[in-house]
């Protein structure tokens, strides 16, 4: 039988379309619907929380994998983008979160082949692995830009 561990957040309505949320690990912040959902701009949504947890979940799982395979990792970044479907009787599901990371590796002296070979299958890993990526229905897709220096 598997462990279990358990996260907590706490929201709290502050009138209109507002709230407060602090998160189990400590930090707060206020949040609102987004603007197309009578929220206001500029601020956290539950629609930017959804598509963050992915980022940042598979970020963390590349970084694991990383250390892992080995790989001298000099920069990730990505971009995530969430597409939300608007059903005629405004029921939403986000279809698909598109990945693109920025990967630069160093290659040592090694091939740079065989540093690419082993980045994509650390970016495999991450997908695979990440909780979060694997707690949602909306399809994962990544295009990595990977660059071996």
């Amino acid at each position: 039988m598997g462990e279990t561990a358990v996260y907590n957040t706490t929201v709290n309505w502050k009138g209109e379309h507002w709230g407060h949320i602090v998160l189990g690990n400590g930090p707060e912040m206020d949040f609102s619907a987004p603007p197309d959902a009578q929220g206001h701009p500029g601020v956290f949504t539950p629609e930017d929380a959804f598509v963050a947890a992915a980022n940042t979940c598979v970020m963390m799982m590349f970084i694991w994998a990383a250390e892992r395979f080995k790989l001298n990792l000099l920069s990730y970044e990505c971009r995530v983008e969430g597409t939300k479907l608007i059903e005629l009787d405004r029921t939403e599901l986000f279809t698909h979160l598109r990945f693109w990371p920025v990967i630069r590796i160093a290659a040592g002296d090694e091939k740079p082949e065989a540093v690419l070979a082993r980045t994509n299958r650390a970016l495999q890993s991450a997908q695979k692995y990440s909780l979060v990526a694997n707690s949602v229905k909306s399809e994962i897709i990544i295009e990595p830009d990977i660059k071996i220096v």
